[in-house]
């Protein structure tokens, strides 16, 4: 009691100690972090001022991937969005100084274009309904958040009022963006100037006499490149070494994968299903037998219950049957076994349980009578299975002793669409086209049959009119079990990841790798990149690697889905900017030996005329004709835009001087100019180069917006 009065005398003290020890933990974590409090958490980009929330900009990316159909990652789905919210902020900024938007009528008529062909909003005539429009967007606000059904393109899905909403902003920015290009575009032409200009570099063409010493005379075992060469090349041409920050990161892979100890245990498993198994009933206290593949009745069941691939009940021909396995499988007898064998990730054991031989293709017409509940059956479908199955037999009995009432019975009772102006016609059909049923009755009876069979469509009235060819067809009946490791090779596979990872906090890493025979992979990532060649999305592994206080030497284990492990080091941070020396030197290496070269030919030519060079230079006069400054491919020498350039500035009978070109240093001499004849009209050249231009200012003009907006990108450490 006494320690506790003496406590509560002291609780001011205790309150300003236990403030103060928290105020130090807050500081010392804005100190070891501090971005800790900054607002670009919730910010997912900041572009020239306007901030993309990240609440708004992750429901966004939900609804994007929501109408995909899962067919697009989160990353793929991310990255459009951020795009399109770029796109957005910076186009807005554009339609406000012009003054553009979208009006109320404008957006009735806009939402008219986009679903007019829509069934839903059309009235019984096939017309454009906005009631009904209006009272599906409606419904839409009085469910929300719940959604609603909507079909588009064949394809149903479900959306709620904020999708719809975001719809609507999509379709008025869509607007907003053709008229602001559209605007762009009027004001994109072409001068005559620069017509006259266009056909003069296709019409004007000289002939040239030329030498060319190319650079490979020159050994570049004799040419001195230098570090302090790379940097002042790289100084001069800033542009081409300039490189987003990236992690040098090396692997090593652990994949769980079948042992030959697995391997062998699943072909015995297979092989002993072949034979019958006693076990033990509890409920009636008897050991039954319980059938194997040697002598089950009921193929399909068994194949079901114990295969990892469903029974196939269906005939093949030869060429349906894989190669590797083809021979061995269409020798069989029936009741004979194939395997166990490997194909395709699995083992095998196959049985062939039929021979026969069935037509290449038949010929049908049929009457469809569906009942209530049938596959495809319409709301007008009023029938029972009972009172269509006597409907059809009532019309099989007819068309049996008069066969010219079919297409009459056609037109009036089919329902099948496919068929129905056809004469219920399917022309000369594969054995795998049709429904089982439908199938088997076609082909397994003879031109002239009839008969009524039952599909999940309804009753059909069949009528085989006539049947092709012939082909030998196997029926065969496989076990397959997928090739899977056992969890003792699992547990192998996470001890050897585990123990290597442990082994590399004291060790080399290399030479781990090398003593365990593993191969080591390297690998740079962006900071936005996800896919590991092989291993597909491993968007967890880089940003492991883009983590603050991450160091070089630094390494982790990483599980991958459906792989196994990989462990993983950081060998080298570059942060943005330009390029170290090292790697800018796989592109500047051979532009300076090339400009390196170009100078010591260079200082070899003394002489002057086209005949002397080559002579002294050990290389043979060449000619070329028709150059024009729209083609700038020389014959026997290649690309030479500079060279090309140069003849066109150069008069008749003029030799220039040396000219460092792609593949050597050129001397040329211009032997003819053929100027071009002058047009009374070059309105068609102009129209063409409108065109092209008109064409190209779409993705030149938001190129350039982009490129002068001041865009801060958060995405690293928001939502990716």
């Amino acid at each position: 009691m006494a320690i506790l009065n003496k406590i509560r005398q002291r609780s001011l003290i205790l309150i300003l100690v236990i403030a103060l020890a928290l105020f130090a933990f807050v500081i010392q974590g804005v100190i070891d972090n501090p971005n800790a409090f900054s607002n670009s958490q919730g910010v997912v980009a900041t572009v020239n001022g306007t901030d993309i929330d990240v609440t708004d900009f992750q429901q966004k990316v939900k609804n994007y991937q929501d109408r995909s159909g899962g067919r697009i990652s989160s990353s793929q789905a991310m990255n459009a969005i951020y795009n399109q919210e770029v796109s957005n902020i910076v186009l807005d900024e554009e339609f406000e100084a012009l003054g553009l938007s979208v009006e109320k009528d404008e957006m009735r008529d806009l939402l008219k274009n986009s679903f007019q062909s829509n069934p839903e909003f059309q009235d019984e005539n096939g017309n454009f309904d906005v009631n009904r429009l209006n009272a599906f967007i409606s419904n839409l606000k009085d469910i929300s958040p719940d959604s609603a059904p909507l079909t588009s393109a064949g394809q149903t899905v479900n959306i709620n009022y904020d999708i719809w909403t975001n719809n609507e902003q999509s379709i008025a920015s869509g607007s907003l963006k053709q008229t602001y290009y559209n605007l762009v575009k009027a004001g994109v032409n072409t001068t005559i100037a620069e017509a006259k200009d266009e056909y003069l570099a296709e019409a004007k063409n000289v002939n040239i006499r030329f030498v060319q010493i190319p650079y490979a005379s020159i050994s570049d075992s004799l040419v001195e490149v230098s570090k302090s060469d790379v940097k002042a090349y790289m100084k001069d041409h800033e542009q081409k070494f300039k490189a987003d920050a990236n992690r040098e990161v090396v692997y090593v892979e652990f994949k769980e994968e079948a042992s030959k100890e697995d391997e062998e245990a699943i072909k015995a498993e297979l092989l002993k299903l072949k034979n019958d198994r006693a076990e033990y009933n509890e409920s009636s206290g008897n050991t039954d037998t319980i059938p194997g593949f040697d002598s089950v009745k009921d193929v399909a069941e068994f194949i079901n219950s114990n295969s990892d691939i469903k029974y196939n009940d269906t005939f093949l021909t030869a060429g349906l049957i894989p190669a590797e396995s083809k021979e061995n499988i269409i020798s069989l007898e029936v009741g004979e076994y194939y395997g166990p064998y490997k194909e395709a990730g699995f083992f095998k054991l196959s049985k062939m349980i039929a021979k026969d031989q069935l037509p290449d293709s038949v010929k049908t017409r049929h009457i469809l009578i569906p009942f209530i509940g049938a596959a495809s059956a319409g709301p007008d479908v009023t029938l029972t299975r009972e009172q269509a199955n006597n409907q059809a037999d009532s019309l099989y009995n007819i068309l049996k002793s008069d066969n010219s009432k079919f297409d009459d019975f056609v037109t009036e009772y089919s329902t099948d669409q496919g068929s129905v102006n056809n004469g219920g016609r399917y022309d000369w059909f594969p054995y795998n086209r049709m429904v089982a049923p439908f199938r088997d009755f076609s082909f397994k009876g003879k031109t002239g049959d009839m008969g009524v069979v039952e599909t999940a469509y309804g009753f059909h009235i069949i009528e085989i009119e006539g049947q092709k060819g012939e082909s030998d067809v196997y029926k065969i009946a496989t076990l397959a079990r997928k090739i899977e490791p056992s969890q003792k090779t699992l547990d192998d596979v996470y001890n050897k990841a585990t123990k290597f990872e442990i082994a590399a906090k004291d060790g080399d890493f290399n030479a781990l790798a090398k003593e365990q025979e593993l191969v080591v992979k390297p690998i740079t990532f962006k900071e936005l990149d996800e896919n590991i060649p092989g291993l597909g999305s491993q968007r967890q592994v880089v940003r492991w690697f883009f983590e603050e206080g991450r160091d070089e030497g630094d390494f982790k284990s990483f599980p991958v889905s459906g792989f196994g492990f990989i462990v993983a080091k950081l060998v080298e941070k570059n942060e943005e900017g330009l390029m170290s020396v090292e790697d800018a030197s796989v592109i500047a290496l051979p532009q300076i030996r090339k400009e390196k070269k170009a100078k010591m030919i260079r200082e070899k030519i003394k002489a002057t005329s086209i005949d002397e060079i080559a002579k002294n230079q050990g290389q043979s006069p060449k000619t070329a004709s028709a150059l024009t400054l729209k083609n700038t491919t020389i014959a026997g020498a290649g690309v030479e835009p500079k060279v090309v350039g140069a003849a066109f500035g150069l008069e008749q009978g003029k030799t220039s001087k040396p000219i460092d070109g792609e593949k050597g240093v050129y001397v040329i001499e211009v032997t003819k100019v053929t100027e071009a004849t002058e047009l009374d009209n070059y309105t068609s050249i102009v129209n063409r180069l409108n065109t092209a231009k008109r064409g190209a200012a779409q993705g030149k003009v938001y190129q350039a917006l982009e490129k002068s907006a001041e865009i801060e990108d958060n995405r690293a450490k928001t939502v990716f």
